[in-house]
């Protein structure tokens, strides 16, 4: 209650942060009226005058004042659009790494191009983040128009580039590009031999379109590049046999936790079935030997019991793909890991493929945590505002419309039942579609928008065909003629590839358009239709100035006629009063685009980029959600007592509560599942920042290594830690002669180097110490090496030891991952001994990494004392690709080279000892410039 007071006085945290910017915005609109009054070349001159200033020792808050403004100038001599101050406060925001929370259709696309032509400018490459590639090239074609006219280069990365077209798009001044193509590329880049066929370049600036989706509903998936294991296809579909001979009785489910188990019963069923099948061996399920039988029935039983085809997957050419729960469209590519996705091939009948083994991985939280500054936008962020700044210090501005919202979000209506619900929902289409408003129906899976659908079919409408050239222009016709058309469209991932045409033209007067989940659509409703959509549509093809020129002129006054009908399609709706009071009044309900949501979501972001499609730039329009007690939602989160009450209190059929308590019910109901949500993310992301620490490690030396021109002192370090570990072992510090184990010292040394030493007889001599003998072993490997690199040269024997190095380190890694993987999966046991899993996991993943890098050792060693190399012919040596890989990239020959602050030698006067990242490149015999006095290589440079 006091804050609410202090609010009404002060104004909230966010209102004052609004108000500090105006002071910019009013300077950047007193600019205009000069910056105007330049000529191209001249306003084009600005980008060199600032890069000097920058170059001059001016920081970029310096410029952004005349910066934004000649962006703003810019965007009105090539779109024809010029920022209002609205959006230059997201601009501002933007550029200080926070998020810009803007309403659909306040031009979020238009925003972030001021800072992220304030931030190119200083030349170390800015990204932005799209959610699809459709996005990607659409923005970058669009506002690179801008760069372009400014003197700066844009790129595009989509899926199908090979890898000169995509470090050419990287060297741009401004990148174009979906979350996941970065990811891969990142991963990608991290398992190539040559620094010049890395793509990326540095880590500098992103802003992410969509933050929300990106950021917190895929946060839980990672990225992974696999190659294929052993194929057990036979395997998974005699599994899937199965599971028609269980009843319901066999296992039980938890829709809330999303997990399934086995019964007694069903155990019992399941060992006789395996028995029978000859896939069990031993006496039970649970014998060791079992393990993975088990894990894999466990995956099959999760495909039959919880993931229902055309909601979490649909089958499309004989493939499964996967469906995103948060925008509904088709991940291409995507796969289920740990045999999840061969266990739904099985389910489906369709060709099962091969499972993949993990080569290299990362997470959307720590690979956009990886720039020095980052910033986002979206429509929907306050509610995750607190996840967002705990995981990524982002803090969410809410930017003020340019102009008043004019929507009335209305009341829940709740049913008791799903068909109630959707006769309620058939009526209000109906209703709407007699007047003309344009309907939206938010569902939240293809299944319930099929089923939604049929309703519409068996009342007498007709799905509009996009392939066909009367399909829309039937719609057309009749809201020409002021009658409903009677004709739908659905949005889903099925009919993906008309996207933006279906949402473009869902504001033309009785369209009714089926979407599943609205996330992330980058294309704006209009009422009374697209003036850019139809003019792409209707004049393509026509070559004659004239007559197209006249074809435009016709679809802008149909446009503007069927606005006109939109926004007069109010709804006249008689209230009856309460017994004794007035009589009934007329309530008027807004015309515009009608939004109506055939139920809640778990998240409140995704109901409110639903709602936020209608309304926009001050337009009317309306929004109302109807839902039942067997909605997902509601039958998970505790409908029982309540259908319970409503039918002891003589709640007929057909009809609904409303009452603003229940939204308020709904909301709390939502809330818990976020908050569960949430712990949930930030849990995996402990675990995953163990991993993530010992990656950067791996990475960056991969990026140190590659950069040497020779490895040598680093594998003779390898080699002599080697030796040192070996001998430690069998000579222990202090011991007597008598209690060495010179045969077993004798034998290792055998075994890894292949080089038979006399130790035995070294052992024998008198007075000999332990200090002695290991520099007689490390005096004699020296010496092998040596003379390998006499027999065949420094030149080859330099790449043959940087090959093997890379390639060792490559395999050990991904060994290291599947162990981390297995490790993370049973170590939450730890808990019922009462230890805390995560530190658990931390002090045995700590223990594995160090296990890989003394591995590393003895195997680049064991490797190179043997190595026997076959006379090239008369060319030059070529490093290997990343067809060792099992992966198949197109590697492009590119001159440009890769360039990363990071690789640039710092002077030594300029190191921190406290800062690794000022000390640049280091000598391996260098001093530590931690001041430990150590050697660097026995310091911060050692390999463990």
């Amino acid at each position: 209650m006091i804050g609410a007071l202090a609010r009404k006085f002060f104004g909230s945290s966010n209102d004052r942060r609004i108000k500090g910017y105006q002071a910019r915005v009013n300077a950047i609109n007193a600019l205009e009226p000069e910056v105007a009054a330049l000529s191209d070349e001249a306003l084009k001159a600005r980008t060199v005058e600032f890069r000097k200033e920058l170059a001059d020792g001016k920081a970029l808050d310096d410029i952004l004042v005349p910066a934004f403004a000649t962006v703003r100038e810019a965007a009105k001599r090539t779109l024809g659009q010029r920022h209002f101050d609205v959006q230059l406060i997201g601009g501002i925001v933007l550029h200080e790494g926070d998020i810009a929370e803007m309403k659909t259709g306040e031009g979020k696309t238009l925003v972030a191009t001021l800072a992220v032509y304030l931030n190119a400018l200083a030349g170390k490459g800015v990204h932005v983040v799209t959610v699809n590639d459709y996005l990607a090239r659409r923005d970058s074609a669009w506002m690179g128009q801008i760069y372009g006219f400014l003197g700066l280069t844009t790129g595009v990365i989509v899926h199908g580039l090979d890898d000169s077209e995509r470090k050419a798009a990287y060297a741009c001044d401004i990148t174009y590009g979906t979350n996941n193509e970065y990811g891969f590329d990142y991963l990608r880049d991290n398992m190539k031999y040559r620094l010049e066929d890395m793509v990326q370049r540095s880590h500098f600036y992103a802003i992410v379109d969509e933050v929300d989706s990106i950021l917190i509903d895929e946060a839980r998936t990672p990225l992974i590049i696999s190659g294929p294991l052993d194929d057990r296809s036979e395997f998974y579909n005699t599994i899937d046999t199965f599971f028609p001979k269980l009843d319901k009785t066999d296992y039980d489910v938890d829709e809330k936790q999303r997990t399934v188990t086995l019964t007694e019963a069903g155990m019992e069923k399941i060992e006789t079935l395996l028995r029978d099948a000859g896939q069990l061996k031993g006496d039970s399920l649970y014998d060791v030997e079992n393990v993975s039988v088990v894990h894999h029935i466990n995956q099959a039983l999760r495909a039959h019991s919880l993931f229902q085809r055309d909601k979490d997957y649909i089958v499309r050419d004989g493939e499964v793909i996967i469906i995103d729960e948060f925008t509904g469209r088709m991940m291409q590519g995507r796969r289920y890991s740990e045999g999840l996705h061969q266990a739904l091939e099985a389910k489906e009948h369709v060709q099962v493929q091969p499972e993949n083994q993990t080569l290299a991985s990362i997470t959307f939280q720590n690979y956009f945590r990886m720039y020095e500054k980052l910033a986002g936008m979206t429509g929907t962020a306050l509610t995750e505002a607190d996840e967002l700044f705990d995981i990524y210090k982002l803090e969410v501005v809410e930017i003020p419309t340019n102009l008043p919202v004019a929507r009335l979000d209305e009341d829940d209506e709740v049913y008791r039942t799903q068909d109630e619900k959707h006769a309620a929902i058939m009526a209000e289409i109906e209703r709407a579609n007699s007047r003309l408003q344009p309907v939206l129906v938010g569902t939240a899976s293809i299944e319930k928008s099929e089923v939604l659908a049929e309703y519409l079919k068996k009342n007498g409408y007709k799905q509009i065909d996009f392939g066909s050239e009367s399909g829309m222009e039937k719609l057309y016709a009749a809201a020409r003629a002021g009658k409903p058309a009677k004709l739908f469209a659905v949005l889903n991932a099925r009919f993906h590839e008309q996207e933006a045409y279906i949402v473009a033209e869902a504001g033309v007067p009785g369209a009714i358009t089926i979407a599943t989940n609205m996330a992330g659509r980058g294309t704006d409703i209009k009422l009374g239709g697209s003036l850019d959509m139809r003019i792409l549509q209707e004049t393509t093809g026509i070559t004659d100035e004239a007559e197209k020129a006249a074809k435009i002129e016709r679809i802008k006054a149909d446009i503007e006629r069927f606005r006109n009908i939109v926004l007069k399609a109010e709804d006249l709706i008689e209230v009856e009063p309460a017994k004794g009071t007035k009589p009934a009044k007329t309530v008027t309900r807004p015309g515009g685009l009608y939004i109506i949501g055939s139920e809640r979501h778990e998240s409140r972001r995704i109901d409110n980029q639903l709602r936020g499609r209608s309304g926009r730039q001050g337009d009317p329009g309306r929004s109302k959600f109807f839902l039942s007690l067997e909605d997902d939602l509601m039958r998970i989160f505790g409908s029982d007592r309540l259908d319970t009450m409503l039918t002891r209190l003589g709640l007929k059929e057909g009809e609904a509560i409303i009452h603003p308590w229940i939204n308020k019910a709904l909301e709390k109901a939502q809330q818990k599942v976020e908050a569960r949500n949430f712990d949930i993310r930030k849990n995996l992301l402990k675990f995953d920042d163990v991993q993530n620490d010992q990656r950067k490690v791996i990475f960056d030396q991969r990026v140190d290594l590659m950069q040497d021109n020779s490895v040598a002192e680093t594998v003779a370090d390898m080699r002599h830690a080697f030796v040192e570990d070996v001998v430690t072992k069998h000579v222990p510090e202090h011991a007597y002669a008598e209690q060495w184990d010179v045969a077993g010292l004798k034998e290792e040394l055998k075994r890894v180097l292949d080089i038979d030493l006399p130790v035995d007889e070294w052992a024998k001599e008198e007075g000999i110490a332990d200090e002695e003998l290991l520099s007689r072993i490390e005096q004699r490997v020296d010496e092998h090496m040596a003379a390998k690199v006499g027999q065949w040269g420094p030149d080859v024997m330099r790449y043959v030891e940087k090959t093997i190095l890379l390639q060792t380190l490559d395999h050990l890694w991904r060994e290291h991952l599947v162990m981390l993987d297995h490790l993370r999966q049973v170590i939450g046991l730890r808990g019922y001994g009462q230890r805390d899993p995560l530190q658990e996991y931390k002090s045995e993943a700590f223990g594995l990494f160090e296990a890989m890098i003394a591995h590393l050792r003895e195997a680049v060693t064991a490797q190179l004392m043997r190595v026997e190399i076959v006379p090239p012919e008369e060319q030059q040596p070529e490093l290997p690709t990343m067809e060792a890989h099992k992966l198949d990239p197109n590697t492009g020959e590119d001159e440009m080279a890769f360039a990363s602050a990071s690789l640039v030698p710092a002077a030594t006067a300029d190191r921190d000892p406290k800062n690794p990242a000022t000390w640049g490149k280091i000598g391996r015999n260098e001093d530590c410039p931690c001041g430990s006095g150590k050697k660097y290589k026995h310091c911060h440079g050692r390999y463990a």
